[in-house]
């Protein structure tokens, strides 16, 4: 069944580029009216909404810094405004900065939790208010949860709490019919993914899922575009990892 998403809006955060721009892109091409959310790159933002624009696509660029409340207050009345309604919200931006646990600053974990975390849950609060009955929320979390990798401890805690949203809120949504889900990639070849990564440490990375390579941009957002569809009505509250065997 072909998904179809014809006069639906969309809001995906964070999509000036890489995995972001990747939804953006597949959910204006299955129909949807996008905006195309960004903290400061307003140059690959439009060249985002150009590329939609250019195959027959409906979109417009919002800046916003997603840890602040009235930046994300700002973005919905922006695309009420624009497209009249929210149907979808894809909470895809985010930070992420490795360090070992005796270099993380105070301001490093205020930062993370501030975009990863408080942004996505104060996103959902705003979906509550603003989507249509029968919306989708898709929220973006990491397979590194499923691991033990050091370096990673702060980003994989606000990782887990968005899980944790995502699954205490289905309920909530629930009476208005609208699903919320969340998604954990695993290593996707975008550039913030390959930079400062050798060649050989690439490929010993291939060698940790099933297939052998690094996940494509079109790897999750699939998944995504069924999440948002109609066709993904009975499942809520659930976390999917989508990382080829990584865990």
């Amino acid at each position: 069944m072909t998904t179809n998403l014809s006069g639906k809006v969309a809001i995906v955060t964070g999509s000036s580029r890489g995995i972001g721009k990747a939804i953006a892109e597949q959910l204006a091409s299955l129909g949807a009216k996008v905006v195309v959310n960004y903290s400061s790159s307003r140059k690959k933002a439009d060249e985002v909404v150009k590329s939609i624009q250019e195959k027959g696509g409906e979109a417009i660029a919002l800046k916003a810094d997603i840890g602040n409340i009235s930046d994300l207050e700002n973005l919905f009345a922006g695309t009420i405004r624009a497209f009249g309604k929210l149907d979808i919200l894809v909470n895809n931006a985010g930070l992420m900065v490795n360090k070992p646990l005796l270099e993380v600053t105070e301001a490093d974990f205020d930062q993370h939790f501030a975009i990863n975390a408080k942004g996505t849950f104060f996103a959902c609060q705003l979906a509550m208010k603003h989507m249509e009955k029968e919306g989708r929320i898709v929220n973006l979390s990491t397979s590194v949860n499923g691991q033990m990798i050091p370096s990673y401890s702060v980003y994989a805690g606000t990782k887990g709490a968005v899980e944790q949203f995502t699954r205490q809120l289905a309920k909530e949504f629930g009476p208005k019919q609208i699903t919320i889900n969340a998604v954990a990639p695993g290593p996707v070849n975008t550039e913030l993914f390959t930079f400062g990564k050798s060649e050989q440490q690439i490929e010993g990375i291939k060698k940790l899922n099933a297939f052998n390579r690094i996940g494509e941009p079109e790897d999750i957002t699939d998944v995504i575009a069924f999440l948002v569809s109609k066709q993904s009505q009975w499942i809520t509250g659930q976390t999917i990892r989508v990382n080829g065997g990584f865990i």
